[in-house]
């Protein structure tokens, strides 16, 4: 009887979702967060800080319930989960929790005007008829953490980033509570450690992508140094092949003004003698 009704309610969870708008094409961001974005997500993969499978995503609606609308983090990161091989079958193209089996562990969201109810809900949506905050939300489904990221200071009230560039929260049986304080990141090269994913955010100022320095949100170790983008990584090992050839050339230079060849090939010569 029991297999029966699982049976039962996996072929109505089947059909539920014909209904779920999961890909609306409609463009919601500008490039500072598409940038950001980009950023979180990338670094992620390329520096394989964190063992697979894991998924990391940006604008992938977050299906918790199965009637209704997602709500749609910016950048999530979902461990020990890894995306089905299928995508021409709509269960498999967005995140389903009940296919997935678990929420996402983080999510981040990234402010780039006062009307993304981040944290308290804007005129607008109020007027919509919206009740609940994006906060609210990633409480009540228990996403562990939860991140908002204001770089360009457009949610600074009282009631909501109270001069902080960026605050996380954990979950905790009574709701969120919160990891830092108002008067913690506020500036370059502060971080906050996240114990349960075994990685940190911080502020960091630097370029990516262009030769343009901005501020942004990335992932760090327990000791604040960020993780690097497969750019940087490739970046980082050509410099130290350039300092190799180098310190070679260097010592080439002085072999030669000791009278040594340093192209000659020292074994045949020492097989004439």
């Amino acid at each position: 009887m029991t297999q029966q009704l699982l049976n039962t309610e996996y072929l109505i969870t089947e059909l539920d979702i014909s209904h779920l708008v999961i890909e609306d094409d409609t463009p919601v961001d500008n490039f500072q967060s598409a940038q950001q974005q980009r950023l979180l997500v990338e670094s992620l993969y390329s520096s394989r800080a964190l063992p697979l499978p894991f998924v990391a995503d940006a604008n992938v609606g977050l299906f918790y319930k199965l009637k209704g609308d997602p709500i749609v983090p910016d950048v999530m990161l979902s461990l020990g989960v890894q995306r089905p091989e299928d995508f021409s079958q709509r269960q498999n193209r967005s995140y389903f929790v009940w296919e997935f089996g678990k929420v996402p562990e983080v999510c981040i969201e990234i402010v780039s005007n006062s009307e993304g109810d981040e944290l308290t809900l804007s005129q607008k949506s109020r007027q919509k008829g919206k009740i609940t905050a994006k906060k609210e939300i990633y409480a009540q489904i228990g996403v562990h953490y939860y991140a908002v990221f204001d770089p360009l200071k457009q949610i600074q009230g009282q009631d909501a980033m109270n001069g902080a560039l960026l605050r996380v929260w954990t979950i905790s049986p009574l709701g969120y509570t919160e990891l830092t304080s108002a008067s913690d990141i506020v500036a370059v090269g502060q971080s906050i450690w996240l114990e349960g994913v075994g990685l940190g955010l911080t502020l960091w100022e630097g370029q990516f992508e262009e030769e343009v320095t901005r501020l942004w949100l990335r992932w760090c170790d327990r000791h604040g140094q960020v993780i690097l983008t497969g750019a940087e990584g490739q970046e980082i090992e050509r410099q130290g092949r350039e300092i190799e050839r180098q310190r070679a050339d260097r010592l080439a230079e002085r072999l030669r003004a000791m009278g040594i060849d340093p192209d000659e090939d020292w074994s045949d010569a020492s097989k004439g003698q």
